[in-house]
């Protein structure tokens, strides 16, 4: 079992795995990439013109950016956004893990946000408001954002199905939420976070709800 097996509970079920897209990386692996050809072929002059030990000396070099390249690809790699049947789940880390959980039950709005090339390419950037602590979680290029968020908003929903909760009591939670998530807006804003626009524009479209 891997290590978000690890941290599901019980019944709780795996619906979508994504990463950030490979664009994220492209520039910082490409660069390597150079850097580690550059060397071999410097390696191959100096051996035809000196001697080998100093081409093998040179080569040596080559842990450095074979190095690096592995480093990108690991963090890469182990850098996940986990949707289950529970909650929103972002970790983070190759050897020391960075866990953030969201409940699917605070989730309150999710904004979906593609460029043309984005479209293209088939990445975007989500940003999930909700009433827990974070209060606002920003996935950054993300890989297949649509499926990403129709499966977390199909979880959702679903789960609000399942809830037998009275519906007087769930709008009186509802309210609640949005209420707290105004006041974390709020803070954010004091604290420089967000843009009074900003503010303003999610606080409106938060109260259109109540």
């Amino acid at each position: 079992m891997g290590y978000v097996e690890d941290i599901m509970g019980a019944n709780e079920k795996l619906l979508y795995r994504a990463r950030r897209h490979w664009l994220v990386i492209a520039g910082a692996f490409a660069l390597g990439v150079l850097i580690s050809l550059a060397i071999v072929a410097l390696v191959v002059a100096i051996v035809n013109m000196t001697s080998s030990v100093m081409g093998l000396l040179l080569l040596l070099l080559l842990i450095i950016p074979l190095g690096r390249l592995a480093l990108i690809g690991l963090t890469y790699w182990n850098e996940q956004y986990i949707v289950t049947n529970r909650r929103i789940i972002q970790i983070e880390g190759v050897f020391n893990k960075h866990v953030i959980d969201s409940s699917l039950e605070k989730v309150n709005d999710v904004v979906l946000d593609q460029t043309v090339m984005g479209r293209l390419l088939g990445y975007g950037d989500i940003e999930i408001l909700t009433a827990s602590e974070v209060g606002i979680n920003k996935l950054d290029k993300i890989s297949n954002p649509i499926l990403f968020k129709t499966t977390m908003l199909d979880a959702k929903d679903r789960m609000s199905s399942d809830d037998d909760m009275g519906q007087p009591a769930r709008r009186a939670n509802d309210e609640n939420a949005i209420t707290e998530l105004i006041t974390q807006l709020a803070t954010l804003r004091d604290k420089g976070a967000i843009t009074e626009e900003e503010y303003q524009a999610k606080k409106n479209e938060l109260m259109s709800r109540l």
